[in-house]
């Protein structure tokens, strides 16, 4: 299988410059869908500390959107995008992060143009996987099979290895991870996969099983580190500073973890 090297940065730069409209809307909507099944099952409230990145940036240059939520069962939830989808390069999260009253595995949903297309899509654990073999078995040892069947049969996706560490380090065992075509084949690969990869976390956690009340409190605290670390040491940052600038960039990346909500987190 062919592997992605380049950093973000480098890929977009290196590329002719693309409007990628036409795949920005397609993952703009494909997010939206799978935003609408999470809000129908879970109790959520838009965070104040985010109403003012609803819009940012200009019409026809780099701009964005992002809004941050949370609720009785989710600590926080975000919906956004940013990038210049007129020249090549757009950037679109779901994430939710749940809270402390089950050991679900968090969910991890984003997609790219830089301008050729990229998805990721994880099952972020809260414990290690190695120490805790039953929380493997539930959780990832059933993604198994089609994860290697995927790598086998669409033979055009390249696996991107992010040239930090930590990054890699992130990944769980079945986290889809990859450059692409933007062909109508691997977009529907990606729909696919999202949809049903939501399904199932739905399922985890109607399916799950208290936390005791006494765990609740260590719980909560790695992840939030956990999230505050991925969010902080993503190297695709720098794309966000060079449209931005750092202040900017600084309060999108407080958003994204939560940094500055206002609402209290879920006990």
């Amino acid at each position: 299988m062919p592997e992605t090297l380049k950093a973000v940065q480098d890929m977009t730069d290196e590329a002719p410059v693309t409007d990628v409209t036409e795949t920005f809307i397609q993952w703009q909507d494909l997010l939206n869908e799978l935003k609408e099944k999470v809000s129908d099952r879970f109790e959520l409230r838009p965070d104040p500390s985010t109403d003012g990145l609803k819009s940012f940036g200009e019409d026809g240059g780099p701009r964005g959107s992002l809004a941050g939520y949370t609720g009785p069962e989710v600590d926080w939830m975000i919906h956004s995008w940013v990038g210049d989808p007129e020249h090549g390069f757009v950037n679109l999260h779901l994430t939710v992060w749940l809270g402390p009253h089950v050991r679900v595995p968090h969910l991890g949903l984003a997609l790219l143009c830089w301008p050729g297309g990229w998805f990721y899509l994880d099952s972020v654990p809260r414990t290690s996987l190695v120490a805790d073999g039953e929380y493997y078995d539930r959780y990832y040892a059933p993604a198994e099979e089609e994860w290697l069947a995927v790598r086998e049969e669409y033979e055009d996706l390249s696996w991107f290895t992010s040239r930090t560490g930590f990054i890699r380090g992130s990944l769980s065992p079945t986290a889809y991870c990859y450059s692409m075509p933007r062909d109508e084949r691997h977009v529907e690969l990606v729909r696919r996969l999202m949809h049903d990869q939501v399904d199932r976390w739905l399922g985890w956690v109607d399916a799950a099983e208290p936390v005791a009340a006494e765990e609740r409190e260590t719980l909560a605290a790695s992840d939030l580190a956990i999230r505050r670390n991925i969010v902080e040491r993503d190297p695709a940052n720098v794309m966000a500073v060079r449209y931005f600038g750092e202040q900017v960039t600084d309060r999108l990346v407080r958003a994204l973890w939560g940094g500055d909500r206002s609402l209290p987190r879920p006990s």
